[in-house]
């Protein structure tokens, strides 16, 4: 779906429930997006489940999530969100010792002949596979 031109590591601030949860591994990324507002950035769409254990407060499964990320890396962000067709996307978010990170990237979406000539790639790279199984032994 994108082009990622640049990436980007930036931690999270969640409550306790939400990083209990994140380290269980129940965090969903589809249609999550990064927003810069008031010098800040913030993480919007991104779903991470009602911990197992939880109680009555429990977090609040899709509420906006700051990013932390230095100063010049957000004027950075934004300055070239500002072109057209680029946007920010979180890739992945993982453990990193006792923190929780995200990976975002700056993406440009791709047009209709890159995402044909991405799939025909896909294609042409697992039937090279299926061809070479037999000769891997």
């Amino acid at each position: 779906e994108y082009l990622i031109l640049e990436t980007f590591e930036a931690g999270l601030v969640l409550t306790g429930t939400e990083v209990k949860a994140a380290r269980e591994g129940s965090i969903q990324l589809k249609d999550s997006y990064v927003e810069i507002r008031d010098e800040e950035a913030w993480l919007l769409n991104m779903q991470i489940s009602a911990y197992s254990h939880g109680n009555v407060h429990n977090h609040l499964p899709e509420r906006p999530r700051k990013l932390l990320l230095k100063r010049h890396q957000i004027h950075k962000i934004f300055g070239r969100t500002q072109l057209k067709g680029k946007t920010v996307v979180p890739l992945e978010v993982y453990v990193k010792g006792p923190w929780i990170k995200a990976q975002i990237a700056l993406v440009e979406g791709k047009k209709l002949y890159d995402k044909r000539q991405a799939e025909r790639q896909k294609t042409l790279d697992r039937e090279a596979r299926e061809a070479m199984k037999p000769y891997r032994r």
